[in-house]
């Protein structure tokens, strides 16, 4: 596994380059600070025995960033209040999702209890979007970017010029807004923020993990999947469409996958926040249980 240091920030790269269900994680040396422990059960361990992690923070709520949690029991557990609910209640972190559908929600229970290591945990305190935590001699300034989550976090560290940007990962798939309580404006708006802070290094909790802040293209390229998929359902609406209609043509994931549970789903969940949208910006109708292009 690829580690690297920024001063006491160390960067622990996740199983399969960090790709879900993994991601990867940051630790704050000296002050014991792990942020989102769902990178590689074996070094996070290592990490717990040497008596070095003291608190965990977590980004938000998703499962990709709170698998190895079950390793931390003891250590106490900071998110952003807006996020915490799901933690402590299955049924409600099922409700999170949206997911309505009994076979799902099933497969689902048993998905986050033995490959998530799920157990209801309730935070001791709450990170604060605008806050400055001081963590001896590393300084984190506390990011509010709601729209992937609505409590979703961000972490700067100005004195190593260091954006932690989470799940706004820049990564070829896009986006993900799909939640209940997810929203596809505060995601561009969250993004947009990011872009605009102008940090040096950038650290992604999915794929290449870190890199050099060196150019707009990847922030262009990532928005544009948002505009793109939006451009295939217009496209798609051109005729009266059903929802299963819609799911079917498989836009977001470009073809049938299994398991449905997952991959259904989740087209499911983003195109239906893609017609929330559509409605709102009067560019498509519902008649009846139909969809069309206005």
């Amino acid at each position: 596994m690829k580690e690297q240091s920024f001063g006491p920030i160390l960067f622990i790269e996740g199983e399969n380059k960090g790709r879900y269900p993994f991601c990867h994680s940051l630790f704050i040396e000296n002050e014991g600070v792990l942020i989102d422990p769902a990178s590689d059960r074996e070094r996070l361990i290592r990490l717990k025995e040497d008596r070095k992690v003291k608190t965990i923070w977590l980004s938000h709520w998703h499962e990709d960033h709170f698998m190895y949690l079950d390793i931390f029991d003891d250590i106490p557990l900071w998110i952003s209040q807006k996020d915490s609910p799901p933690l402590s209640d299955m049924e409600v972190f099922l409700d999170w999702y949206g997911i309505d559908n009994e076979e799902y929600r099933n497969y689902w229970r048993d998905v986050l209890k033995k490959q998530f290591h799920y157990r209801p945990r309730r935070p001791i305190n709450f990170l604060r979007g605008g806050e400055t935590v001081e963590l001896g001699s590393v300084k984190v300034e506390i990011i509010s970017t709601p729209g992937h989550t609505p409590g979703n976090l961000s972490f700067f560290f100005p004195d190593f010029d260091l954006l932690f940007i989470g799940d706004y990962d820049l990564t070829r798939f896009g986006p993900w807004y799909g939640d209940t309580y997810s929203s596809i404006e505060e995601t561009i708006n969250s993004v947009n923020y990011l872009r605009n802070l102008r940090a040096k290094y950038l650290i992604a909790s999915h794929e290449d993990g870190v890199f050099l802040n060196e150019s707009e293209r990847p922030w262009e390229d990532y928005l544009q999947i948002i505009e793109k998929r939006e451009r295939k359902l217009l496209d798609l609406l051109e005729k009266p469409r059903a929802i299963n209609e819609i799911v079917d043509a498989w836009i977001v994931y470009g073809r049938p996958r299994e398991p449905k549970a997952f991959f259904e789903f989740g087209e499911r969940a983003l195109m239906k926040k893609h017609l929330e949208r559509l409605i709102n910006l009067g560019k498509v109708m519902k008649e009846n249980d139909r969809y069309i292009k206005i």
